[in-house]
């Protein structure tokens, strides 16, 4: 079955234009004209057929992979919800996780809470693509700092000391 994945994907409303999703994997070149590109792919569990997170990777065209980080649902709060509706109890195959086989007219991934993942990849990809993020707004106003005076230059002397 379907992951839906371009669905997903368009759901962490990704700032890069120049995308794509080539079956359940999303591929982008957040930075225009340079050689690094972005691939996200949906990370497997243990159990088959079920997904526990996203893993982005950093590729260059001619080296191949380069960084790699695992996202995984649990740990931003993608189904925190969803399992709490259902009262779906941890250490369990659906617990923070989600499968290929889903209701019918549904996403697999439905009651996803995608903030936590998307300020990850965010994260992420500012190390590796500076600027391709819209400058954010700051969370909190700049407080009065103190500035501090530019200190003396320091003049050599011809004496060592000891």
């Amino acid at each position: 079955m379907s992951l839906q994945a371009p669905e997903f994907f368009a759901e962490l409303c990704l700032p890069f234009h120049d995308h794509a999703v080539v079956g359940d994997t999303y591929y982008a070149a957040p930075t225009p004209g340079a050689p690094l590109r972005l691939r996200i792919d949906f990370s497997r569990t243990i159990y088959a057929d079920t997904y526990g997170g996203l893993r982005l990777a950093v590729v260059h065209p001619d080296c191949g992979e380069i960084d790699a980080v695992a996202l995984s649902f649990l740990d931003h709060g993608t189904f925190h919800r969803r399992d709490e509706a259902t009262n779906t109890r941890p250490n369990t195959k659906q617990y923070g996780t989600f499968g290929t086989y889903h209701r019918p007219g549904r996403p697999p991934w439905e009651g996803a809470v995608t903030t936590g993942l998307r300020d990850a990849i965010e994260q992420y990809t500012a190390v590796w693509f500076p600027g391709a993020w819209p400058a954010s707004v700051p969370r909190r106003t700049a407080g009065r700092t103190a500035h501090t005076a530019p200190a003396a230059p320091v003049a050599r002397s011809g004496a060592r000391a000891r």
